[in-house]
């Protein structure tokens, strides 16, 4: 879509008149949803705050098995591959995850080494919702929120005996199993859960053509294995009180299938990880402190480890060659914070949060000391909703940030000895302003500024890039000041619309920088950049048991430092939209798409992805009370296509579930 057409289309939008009643969250049975969240996980400013949602509705409707499938249904979400490692993960709005942190009931969960987190490793089964924060999120989840945040909430039950239950078979020789049961008995509840998924092979399509690397239709070294346990415990002593403990744990195992791409320069990686894992224990608590204030405490130790394996040839037996090796991380993460909030008059809502993350990384190969890094992470945030009159409310915020290297090893490879790097430190001020004004019951504005920082990862600061670079230990933090627009309209009883206008100046950006000494590279902070772009969601049900969905988004990034070294991996257009339909409360049929432009994958771009259309379906049919039996096709029409260059994605393939729910 020309963005001539585009601006034209966001004009109209927010021309229309302001005369639409009855404004209300589009959605089929979200009240049965909205019960079902475990509270303690949100992290809400206000009501009036502008934040994408993804619920259990949504998880089922499109058989979204884990967090990157999930994601993909939003508009300002692109899902990506990163190929060489396997992974899956997104981009919100041109951010790419290490500025868009992964919570998991307001816990952080990203690795704590580089920022990162493969999102195939999330699996779904005890998940309530997904809210998303873009470009303003609120100051109480600490630092390094500089393009926005994910935060997965989880379930609290509401009854004394809730079971859900699931088994699925899919294309690929793969199976899943779930388990969720729960117990609310009034003052103590209990929720636990179980799930294994796998997969032995991912099938490609008919219209790949096989290669002396890929020699049939079965992708070599792509099956996966994920297991996932948990158990939350919470005690409510009264209507104002409550308090939890949690405990999860995930272990995760995985092939990389090679590159089968045209590129020369991409080396051929015979790698495997025989475990990514990780395990969770957090506490969370609510007080009341009189009668309009909160006091809130979270606690965590968050631990991940992995290993990964790389072979000679695609065997995957022997380790001989130079590019063989065996590496392990082993980081953890301790941490807490405290939040206070008051409605300290008729007028105003004050939030004050104080967090302390004391992040631990250490890595070796084989044959190879251990090295240690670790940091403390402090933020001390405040914001307040004021609201001046029923109908416009503004909410200011600002918080400070400081890390601190506690300690860095390096690693002299030729002499097999360690030593210690200089200790660095980094400060930044955040700060930002929303304003909401409620036309009518119809029609409402949001406008938000937000000027965010990134602290540089310990691999930014510490990494030599396998040989090819030169560790940079007092990098400072990257910059974004972002603009948006967005307004929420309803223009028929039933029809929804939701323009979003989005702008993103960064400075300070963590870019390499070549030829430092001799060919070596390093780290450093000289980039500058803007990100600016469209949203657009609607949602029709021109009747009860008819639903359309369509989000629509066009994205343009700049390099504005170096034009030359081109942005990766985020399409300037994607489109999602679904339809479905439910015959006699019993048979829901489901078609949805997703359309994708073609997008760099090299900053050089010599390797270029196709875009591509992919049309998927399900059909379910609930029976007896309690169960419910699925099918579904995905990439109905068999399409070969890539996200990444060189790594054909799925064909046609196809899964069948049963699930059961008291």
């Amino acid at each position: 879509m020309p963005m001539g057409i585009t601006k034209k289309i966001l004009a109209a939008a927010f021309l229309i008149p302001a005369g639409l009643q009855g404004l209300s969250q589009a959605g089929t049975d979200s009240a049965s949803i909205t019960r079902k969240v475990y509270n303690l996980g949100e992290i809400l400013i206000s009501a009036t705050v502008d934040k994408s949602t993804i619920n259990e509705n949504d998880i089922q409707k499109y058989n979204a098995r884990d967090l990157g499938s999930a994601l993909r249904i939003l508009p300002s979400l692109v899902f990506s591959e990163n190929g060489a490692r396997n992974e899956s993960t997104v981009y919100l709005r041109g951010f790419d995850i290490r500025s868009v942190p992964v919570f998991l009931d307001g816990i952080p969960v990203y690795v704590p080494y580089d920022g990162y987190v493969d999102l195939a490793r999330f699996t779904l089964y005890d998940v309530a919702r997904i809210d998303v924060a873009k470009g303003y999120s609120s100051m109480t989840y600490g630092a390094n929120t500089i393009g926005g945040v994910i935060n997965l909430v989880g379930m609290k039950p509401e009854k004394k005996l809730e079971l859900n239950s699931r088994l699925g078979a899919m294309s690929g020789k793969g199976f899943e199993t779930r388990l969720s049961l729960g117990s609310n008995l009034g003052k103590v509840y209990i929720q636990t859960g179980f799930s294994l998924l796998k997969k032995d092979y991912i099938p490609l399509s008919s219209d790949f053509g096989t290669t002396a690397l890929e020699t049939d239709h079965r992708r070599d070294n792509s099956g996966q294995q994920d297991i996932k346990s948990s158990l939350k415990i919470g005690y409510t002593p009264n209507q104002t009180d409550e308090y939890s403990i949690n405990y999860l744990y995930s272990h995760g195992s995985k092939g990389n299938p090679v590159y089968l791409g045209t590129d020369a320069n991409t080396r051929i990686r015979y790698w495997k990880w025989p475990y990514w894992d990780k395990q969770s224990v957090y506490y969370i608590s609510k007080s009341a402190i009189g009668t309009k204030s909160v006091l809130k405490a979270r606690a965590y130790f968050d631990q991940f480890k992995n290993k990964i394996s790389s072979f000679d040839d695609n065997t995957y037996t022997t380790q001989v060659t130079n590019q063989s090796f065996n590496s392990y991380y082993n980081d953890y993460t301790l941490g807490g914070n405290l939040e206070f909030s008051s409605d300290w008059n008729t007028r105003n809502y004050l939030r004050v949060s104080v967090h302390l993350k004391n992040d631990n990384h250490s890595e070796h190969n084989d044959y190879e000391p251990v090295r240690h890094f670790s940091d403390n992470t402090w933020s001390i945030g405040i914001e307040n909703v004021y609201k001046p009159s029923g109908k416009l409310s503004f909410i200011p915020g600002v918080s400070y940030n400081l890390r601190k290297s506690l300690l860095a090893e390096d690693y002299n490879s030729a002499d097999n000895l360690i030593s210690d790097y200089p200790g660095n430190r980094n400060d930044a001020l955040n700060a930002q302003l929303a304003t909401n004004y409620k036309v009518s019951d119809a029609v409402s504005f949001n406008f938000s500024v937000a000027y965010k920082s990134r602290f540089a990862t310990m691999k930014d600061r510490y990494s030599y890039r396998m040989g090819r670079g030169i560790p940079n230990p007092d990098l400072k933090s990257e910059t974004a000041i972002n603009v948006e627009l967005t307004s929420a309209i309803q223009i028929l009883k039933k029809l929804y619309f939701r323009p979003e206008l989005f702008y993103s100046r960064l400075n300070n950006t963590i870019q390499i920088v070549d030829y430092v000494l001799e060919d070596l590279s390093q780290m450093q902070n000289t980039g500058r950049a803007e990100f600016k772009g469209i949203d657009l969601s609607l949602e029709y049900q021109p009747f009860t048991d008819f639903n359309t969905y369509l989000a629509y988004s066009i994205i343009k990034r700049e390099n504005i430092s170096n034009p030359d070294i081109l942005f990766t991996d985020v399409p300037r257009h994607k489109l999602f939209a679904s339809i479905d339909y439910t015959i006699v409360k019993k048979i829901t049929f489901n078609l949805f798409s997703e359309y994708n432009s073609a997008r760099n994958n090299s900053s050089d771009g010599t390797r270029v992805s196709s875009g591509y259309i992919i049309l998927n379906s399900q059909a379910s049919y609930r029976f007896a009370g309690y169960f419910t039996a699925s099918l579904g096709v995905n990439n109905i029409f068999n399409r070969n296509y890539t996200i990444q260059e060189g790594y054909p994605e799925a064909g046609r393939n196809f899964y069948a579930t049963l699930s059961f729910k008291l």
